[in-house]
């Protein structure tokens, strides 16, 4: 039965505020937690196509330059309504198509003044005839739905060079294209885009679709609002790791407050975490929804730490409250230590600048943070009024009193002969997978949304349109400056010519578009439709005459003109390639009056995002591993601790990287955090296990059977972490989010191979670079070793008072220590 501990002026001033004010601190962490509920009913999904780029970016800048004067390419959606029966020249299609214009048009978010469907005036057709030009809208004046009308409608269509373009090049389907605001012109209010998707299932998908026509609808804002709508999911894969980690714990101590307590800390530190994102005006994106498992995930590691000691201290007959006591002292130093590597390690990510992934960087720095006291603080605190069951301790107690074959054999890692062929196979490994990384790629590899999964409905969606369309919705656009009212000169039209020719030959370039494309057409026209006259005229009168028509290709004050490059695909090696051609030539020909300047359209927002991610991905590296090793430095002071710590996990890094190669999976915005992550959370391992190892070191073991002891005790519950951990997050690989099934796969990975790292190839590096009779004490190792020795002489006492005794004695050792 526990006993009341009078306080001592040598005790550690967190540990006696923890255990000398036990009532007052769980209510403190009840009514916090009440308070962070209420906050975290208020949390809502959220997105924004401004948080998923970089704004920083010199592309992003020039496209922000001139937004206001380019169509809306990077933020739309296309519609193709697919005629079930016939082609799109039917009385009954094209009233439907009409009645999905003006539903569409009065979609809240809808830039409406860019909207284009054939039933919109700004649809034209265009002909020369004896009279000189004439045309119209698409729409014959008097349309009737009559055959008569019909068939004007027809040679309309085939005037006015949408053909692949609006309408398919079979014509069974005609396409709404739709640009999007950002912000609500009228409110001001950021784009709800999953109200925006949802009002196009209900009013549009749903509403027609019965009609005698299918549906296709892709964009960005669809991919986000199927993204959003992937988020419900993700509830049923916390509930499912919630009920593994119960089973996996239950198994592992047999005890029912050994089991349900480090839960429920875990999700306590979840309702915090979300609580408090909450409380400061942050939202879950569907990167950053991810993250409540991760924290959930350590939680879970921490807990699992704290309980084995716990077990293991009440083995010796310690009572609830001296065993819990006794767990916290000898861990809260290596977990804090953890617990802070992760949190700077996760805080790195804040180096990239997209928004999303800082945003993440954000979430997952608070979780870590409110895992501090959830788990080091409360769980102990807790644990000291229900203590470990007996069922637990016996186990423990036969454990102890018997040598386990399993970890003899496993001890075999520190062994002399055995480590040298460890450090081998790592290097092998090392080799093998910077051989095999060579091959990752920056970027998206697969067509349409590699979000989601290639049969999922958005990507089919985007393979009929994609099919049936001869212009991509793979749009980049290249902004050419000049002076004011210099943009249809000779000198500029010329230049923007030559630099469409040079990328229509560009592999993965469809066309090229521009007021030259315009103007073109108009001299050809004039001059009796002979192609030989389809080239820019030198006359200045004709090139102003010849672009009136080319609408949007050219800002008022004609001092920006636009190229429409219209792309086979977003592939990473696609645009790089058309970044490098568009940079060559601007090189070559860019002046003080005439600039071509990347880049805008879809395509040209996503170059920027890759080469951001590209330049970010090691500076993020070097920030991690720097962060860690300077904390582990400072904590155990020694080079050889951070060389055995640090090289396991930049093994399962590189291994991880090689994996991502093989598996086809790109280094983009969904992916680039895993390997930080991965990180943060796999140096607790090491660090516990060598605390551990090293303590025992300094009580006169040789290494086998100071890390023989190590896997008896810490290694034993690292071991159980990794795995529980790694089946947890394995669930993900079936979430109908695709890159929630490749971060599964990754971190599955990353969570068992650094698990692995610190059993099997720390031991080998602690062969390698230590040497117990030269090592200098640390905090962590001191402070264990002196609780050790003075725990061994508090068990030998018979009296009532011993464990009242023992406490004060290691509250005096563990101060000396820590002064």
């Amino acid at each position: 039965m526990a006993k009341f501990h009078h306080p001592s002026e040598t005790e550690p001033l967190l540990e006696r505020i923890c255990f000398n004010h036990r009532l007052f601190l769980l209510l403190v962490f009840a009514v916090c937690t009440l308070v962070l509920g209420y906050q975290l009913t208020k949390l809502k999904p959220e997105t924004s196509f401004m948080k998923m780029i970089p704004v920083e970016h010199p592309f992003i800048q020039n496209w922000l330059k001139h937004q206001d004067e380019l169509e809306n390419l990077g933020n739309s959606i296309r519609i193709a309504v697919v005629a079930k029966e016939g082609d799109i020249f039917a009385a009954d299609y094209m009233e439907t198509l009409k009645q999905m214009t003006d539903e569409v048009f009065y979609l809240r978010g809808v830039d409406r003044a860019g909207l284009k469907s054939l039933w919109t005036a700004s649809v034209r057709w265009m002909e020369v005839t004896e009279d000189g030009f004439v045309g119209g809208p698409v729409i014959p004046k008097g349309y009737d739905g009559s055959a008569a009308a019909l068939e004007e409608l027809r040679n309309n269509i085939l005037r006015s060079g949408q053909i692949g373009r609006l309408v398919s090049n079979d014509f069974k389907s005609s396409i709404i294209y739709v640009p999007l605001f950002e912000r609500d012109p009228e409110t001001g209010e950021a784009l709800d885009y999953q109200a925006l998707s949802q009002a196009i299932e209900d009013k549009v998908r749903n509403q027609f679709a019965g009609q005698g026509v299918e549906i296709k609808i892709i964009g960005f804002a669809k991919k986000v609002g199927d993204l959003i709508e992937g988020i419900g999911s993700i509830a049923y894969f916390f509930a499912i790791a919630i009920g593994i980690t119960l089973l996996l714990l239950y198994v592992y101590s047999r005890c029912g407050f050994s089991t349900i307590i480090p839960v429920i800390c875990s999700i306590v530190a979840v309702i915090w975490q979300l609580g408090l994102l909450a409380t400061f005006g942050y939202g879950l994106d569907p990167y950053s929804v991810l993250v409540p498992f991760l924290v959930f995930a350590i939680g879970v590691s921490h807990g699992v730490q704290i309980i084995n000691a716990i077990g293991l201290e009440a083995a010796t007959g310690a009572d609830p409250c001296t065993a819990a006591r006794r767990a916290f002292r000898s861990l809260y130093i290596p977990g804090m230590l953890a617990l802070i590597s992760d949190a700077i390690g996760f805080l790195t990510l804040y180096v990239i600048d997209i928004a999303v992934i800082r945003d993440l960087a954000v979430a997952a720095c608070i979780g870590v943070a409110v895992i501090i006291l959830t788990n080091l603080l409360l769980l102990p605190v807790i644990m000291s009024y229900l203590g470990v069951g007996n069922v637990f301790r016996e186990r423990v107690k036969a454990g102890n009193a018997t040598r386990s074959k399993v970890w003899d054999r496993l001890s075999n890692f520190a062994h002399p002969v055995v480590a040298p062929i460890s450090i081998v196979i790592a290097l092998v490994g090392f080799g093998w997978g910077w051989y095999q990384s060579q091959d990752l790629k920056i970027g998206d590899l697969d067509p349409g949304a590699p979000e989601l999964h290639p049969d999922s409905r958005y990507n089919l969606d985007n393979a009929y349109i994609t099919q049936h369309y001869s212009t991509s919705a793979d749009v980049l656009v290249t902004m050419v400056e000049t002076a004011k009212e210099t943009c249809s000169t000779y000198p500029v039209m010329s230049a923007i010519d030559r630099y469409m020719w040079a990328m229509e030959n560009v592999k993965g370039v469809q066309t090229a578009v521009s007021l030259v494309s315009v103007s073109k057409l108009y001299i050809k026209g004039t001059n009796e439709g002979n192609l030989k006259w389809q080239t820019l005229s030198r006359n200045q009168h004709v090139l102003n005459s010849s672009i009136r028509s080319a609408s949007g290709l050219y800002n008022p004050d004609c001092s920006m003109a636009p190229v429409l490059l219209f792309l086979n695909d977003h592939k990473a090696e696609t645009l790089a390639r058309v970044v490098e051609a568009t940079q060559a030539f601007a090189a070559e020909n860019n002046t003080d009056q005439l600039k071509f300047l990347l880049a805008s359209g879809n395509a040209g927002i996503e170059a920027a995002t890759n080469e951001v991610i590209e330049d970010a991905q090691y500076e993020m590296l070097v920030f991690v591993y720097g962060v860690v090793s300077i904390l582990c430095l400072i904590t155990f002071r020694s080079l050889r601790a951070v060389c055995c710590i640090i090289i396991p996990l930049a093994l399962t890094s590189l291994l991880c990287q090689a994996l991502m190669a093989m598996l086809g999976i790109g280094i983009k915005v969904a992916t680039l955090p895993v390997i930080a992550l991965g990180v943060g959370i796999g140096v607790d391992y090491g660090i516990y296990i060598y605390s551990r190892l090293e303590s025992f070191l300094r009580q006169g073991m040789d290494l086998q059977e100071a890390y023989y002891n190590t896997l008896r005790t810490t290694g034993k519950a690292v071991s159980f972490t990794g795995v529980t951990l790694a089946i947890g997050v394995g669930t993900w690989i079936w979430s109908p989010i695709k890159f929630q099934a490749d971060m599964g796969i990754l971190l599955t990975f990353m969570f068992l191979w650094n698990m692995v790292g610190a059993l099997w190839l720390l031991p080998a590096l602690a062969r390698f670079f230590m040497r117990p009779e030269r090592m200098v004490a640390s905090p962590v190792s001191q402070q264990r070793t002196e609780t050790a020795n003075e725990d061994k002489s508090n068990e030998a006492a018979t009296s009532s008072n011993s464990s009242e005794k023992s406490i004060n004695s290691m509250d005096k050792s563990m101060s000396s220590s820590l002064t």
